[in-house]
């Protein structure tokens, strides 16, 4: 019996854990993302191409087990469900995208994912706005969230607009990159950093619109491979008006294709999958409420491989992120859940018990003749 309770327990635990362990795998995920493109856009990849292709195979990757698993469940594509596909394939996968490679290589990758650290905040806005979130300043956990994205967005400011001095993590880090990327940040830092913050309310409205759409279309993994596909069909059409040559469409064995790859099927095939699969459990704030941590992921890595340095108020910011982090995360795991929604609902109906009555007692009916009436039990 012990062992049974234990087993019971344990996967509890996990069964609530998921969600967390989903969106920080992710984050990672990300991280890897924003340091591959980076090298691949510096050897001289378009970065509308980068998107294009980077669907391409998400397609290609995602779309057999949509056909496959979800062939009995896939709901009919209608006309009003097959427009907010449109809409979602543009919104991410064409905007939020390019906007966000042209700002990174304004400023750098450290710069531009600690722009993504204000998603929690805009996608909070939103959800108010679409009544997908809902404030009780009366409640703790309320007032956590609010406080946490507050604290979060504070810490991204420090990171963005204060510098302070450099912290050398790995000692004799070359200059070379350092001094390039300054000096494109000191021509095009303004212009980037609108692009990137932009980017990020292209980006939180894809969140608010999937989280819609999951409710008329609940099939992930078809849903992630139509987004796909009109992704890189809507990216082609940019691409060809925007790019004029046929050559920015050829690339070789090296980074530029394991930047489509990776980013292709890490970052739109299974995060768009994984996303909308915690998005109905949990809603679209829970889902951006990580993305700081990719942030602190990719400052590491670009220290690491791509020799940018680390300054005092990336490090400050950091703590401050972290705490709004676990602030928004404890108040949203105090929410109500679609899944306890549901047992509550499951728990109502089976507290429904049939009892007969005799109708000649109240004379709606012969004598004698009974009738089943349900009646709702009290909950001890």
């Amino acid at each position: 019996m012990g062992d049974q309770i234990a087993k019971g327990k344990l996967a509890l635990f996990l069964y609530r854990t998921k969600p967390y362990l989903a969106m920080i795998s992710l984050q990672f995920g990300y991280a890897g993302m924003y340091i591959i493109s980076m090298v691949g856009l510096k050897r001289g990849m378009s970065h509308f191409v980068l998107a294009v292709y980077r669907h391409l195979i998400a397609l290609v990757v995602i779309a057999p087990f949509a056909l496959v698993l979800e062939r009995k469940i896939r709901p009919k594509l209608t006309l009003p469900i097959f427009l907010r596909i449109m809409v979602l394939g543009f919104l991410e996968p064409v905007f939020a995208q390019n906007l966000y490679f042209v700002g990174m290589t304004y400023t750098s990758a450290t710069f531009a994912s600690a722009t993504a650290n204000i998603l929690p905040a805009i996608t909070f806005i939103f959800a108010l706005l679409f009544r997908l979130e809902k404030i009780n300043f009366k409640k703790i956990p309320s007032v956590a969230k609010v406080i946490g994205t507050v604290i979060t967005v504070t810490g991204a400011m420090v990171m963005t607009w204060y510098k302070g001095p450099i912290v050398e993590l790995i000692r004799g880090q070359t200059q070379s990159h350092h001094n390039t990327t300054a000096l494109s940040t000191e021509q095009h830092w303004i212009t980037g950093t609108f692009m990137l913050l932009a980017r990020c309310c292209g980006w939180s409205g894809f969140f608010i619109l999937q989280s819609f759409t999951l409710k008329l279309y609940p099939a992930e993994l078809s849903l992630t491979a139509l987004i796909c596909l009109m992704g890189a069909l809507e990216g082609a059409v940019a691409t060809f008006v925007l790019e004029r040559s046929m050559s920015v469409w050829v690339i070789g064995w090296d980074s530029r294709l394991l930047a489509a790859g990776y980013s292709g099927v890490v970052c739109s095939g299974i995060a768009y999958y994984v996303q909308g699969i915690v998005m109905k459990e949990q809603g679209p704030v829970f889902v951006t409420a990580f993305s700081p941590l990719a942030m602190i992921i990719t400052a590491a890595l670009a220290a690491i491989i791509l020799a940018e340095q680390i300054h005092l108020g990336s490090i400050l910011g950091t703590i401050l992120i972290v705490i709004g982090l676990y602030a928004v995360v404890w108040g949203k795991s105090k929410d109500p859940t679609a899944s306890s929604l549901l047992i509550e609902d499951e728990k109502v109906v089976a507290l429904e018990l049939p009892i007969t009555v005799d109708n000649k007692t109240d004379g709606t009916g012969p004598p004698g003749d009974f009738i089943k009436v349900p009646i709702k039990a009290q909950e001890s």
